[in-house]
């Protein structure tokens, strides 16, 4: 572990003129530190599980590279009182690593197997303040909305307005926006104490697209 916290403290200083910051919040770092990465992949690639890079989890879906997971925590400025929407659960990984950070997380997924996989395993390792549920994320969750942060863990054409409708004023989003033959961005929008919305693209990155029900 320590030498993935020194590859990503090392990949976070080389992008700071992309992402505008320099070092990560230790406590981010710390509450990475203490996620299992292993637990969350499946048996035959848990030896790679502390590389910093992305990994294939079935489904045509991936557990994030490890730094990318802690930048997008990071950009959150996630809060010890904050209730979070995670948009495509995965492994449950970046599930995790926000619960041991905010009051309450919120998760969806799409694809079924991984939604009742995930959600077996995030309990089983005891993790009291998630609700995860099998969903179509680019409606959101609006039974618990507003959050004071939503995190989007796949690549969206445009920024489905369910989610910025559940955004709390002060809140942040961190979604990837493109495709990978015109190339992806991850942006940051900011709602204001207004409702004013703005967005800055943060660095180039590459997703798995977001799907809804109508496409899956």
């Amino acid at each position: 572990m320590r030498a993935l916290l020194d590859a990503i403290r090392a990949e976070v200083a080389e992008t700071a003129s992309y992402t505008g910051r320099a070092a990560l919040s230790e406590r981010v770092l710390d509450a990475f530190a203490r996620v299992p990465r292993h637990l969350f992949l499946p048996e035959a690639l848990r030896l790679a599980a502390y590389a910093n890079r992305p990994l294939p989890i079935g489904h045509g879906q991936t557990i994030s590279q490890p730094y990318i997971v802690a930048l997008m925590t990071d950009l959150l400025d996630p809060e010890p009182g904050d209730r979070i929407l995670e948009i495509g659960t995965g492994s449950g990984y970046q599930t995790a690593v926000l619960a041991a950070l905010v009051e309450r997380v919120y998760t969806l997924e799409i694809v079924e197997t991984l939604a009742a996989t995930a959600g077996e395993r995030l309990r089983g390792l005891g993790y009291d303040n998630i609700e995860a549920a099998l969903g179509d994320g680019r409606e959101g969750w609006p039974e618990h909305a507003p959050y004071d942060g939503i995190l989007v863990a796949a690549a969206a054409a445009e920024v489905p307005p369910a989610l910025i409708a559940q955004l709390k004023p002060g809140g942040r989003l961190l979604i990837p926006i493109g495709d990978r033959f015109s190339g992806q961005s991850l942006q940051l929008i900011e709602k204001d104490r207004s409702g004013r919305v703005s967005r800055n693209n943060v660095l180039p990155v590459i997703f798995v697209p977001l799907t809804g029900n109508a496409e899956s």
